[in-house]
Parts: structure tokens; C-alpha cells; sequence
């Protein structure tokens, strides 16, 4: 199947999909200052760089494009038709680095929880789950 779109605006299209500041992240990030907690964002020096840290809960939150890292929800299970072997193989990329990221993070001592963009659509359920996590994952001052 042809592409909708000529090569140019196929490109302008790409062009403006972000790596940061998503709107699934800023969605997490809501909810996460509504409950109080605080946070870092896209810390360099973990591996992977994970969307948003909790430094003192030891906690990295990872907020993923159910596309873009091949969730298997109907929309990240999609297959592009056009161009379906760099699509494959890109995604195929993003699931390995996650998956090598993770571990890192996790024998650094983190903590890794990742959240899917489609979990994003039901706002009580991702308080309720992101309570939970800080409630987990207690910061080191409320443990002395």
C-alpha cells in the first residue's frame, strides 16, 4: 500500500514526532506532582536516561509509546505496511534497548516501572498505580 502522504510531508510528519516532553510523559508528570511527589526528568548519567526519576525512592519510571516500543495492546501490535522491514526491525531496536536499560537500572539498585500510553486513558487507575509505587518504594528520609 502507497503512502498516504508524499515523501516531503511523510518527512515533515516524522520530523515533528518528539523523543521528549510527550504528552504521555506530561500526562505522568500531572499526576505525579498532584500526588506530591518529586521528581527529575531524562537523567543522563542512568542508563537508558529513563522519563522520569524519584532519586530518593530510588525509583526510575519509564513512559513508553505503545508503537514505538512494540507493546502488545492493538495499538502498539499495528504493523506499518509501508516500509515494514524498517519499522520491524526499528522496534525490534527500542525492545532491546529497554530491555538493556532495565537491567542496568536494576543492578544499579533502581527500582524500574514502565507505563504504557495506552494505561494512560483511564486517569484514576494511573493515580491509583502511581500511589502505589511511592507508597512501595518509601524515599530514604521517611525511612530513618
Amino acid at each position: 500500500m502507497a503512502d498516504v502522504f508524499s515523501r516531503e510531508k511523510r518527512s515533515s510528519v516524522m520530523r515533528q514526532v518528539k523523543g521528549k516532553d510527550t504528552s504521555p510523559e506530561l500526562k505522568v508528570r500531572r499526576a505525579l506532582t498532584r500526588l506530591g511527589a518529586r521528581f527529575r526528568l531524562h537523567r543522563r548519567d542512568l542508563p537508558g536516561a529513563p522519563d522520569v526519576v524519584l532519586p530518593g525512592r530510588r525509583l526510575a519510571i519509564l513512559v513508553h509509546g505503545c508503537f514505538w516500543h512494540g507493546h502488545d495492546c492493538p495499538r502498539g501490535a499495528r504493523q506499518p505496511k509501508a516500509n515494514a522491514e524498517y519499522w520491524r526491525a526499528k522496534i525490534d531496536r527500542n525492545r532491546a534497548r529497554d530491555v538493556a536499560s532495565r537491567e542496568a537500572l536494576c543492578a544499579k539498585g533502581w527500582s524500574v516501572e514502565t507505563v504504557w500510553e495506552c494505561e494512560l486513558k483511564d486517569q484514576a487507575a494511573l493515580l491509583l498505580r502511581l500511589e502505589a509505587l511511592l507508597h512501595r518504594n518509601p524515599s530514604r528520609r521517611a525511612r530513618r
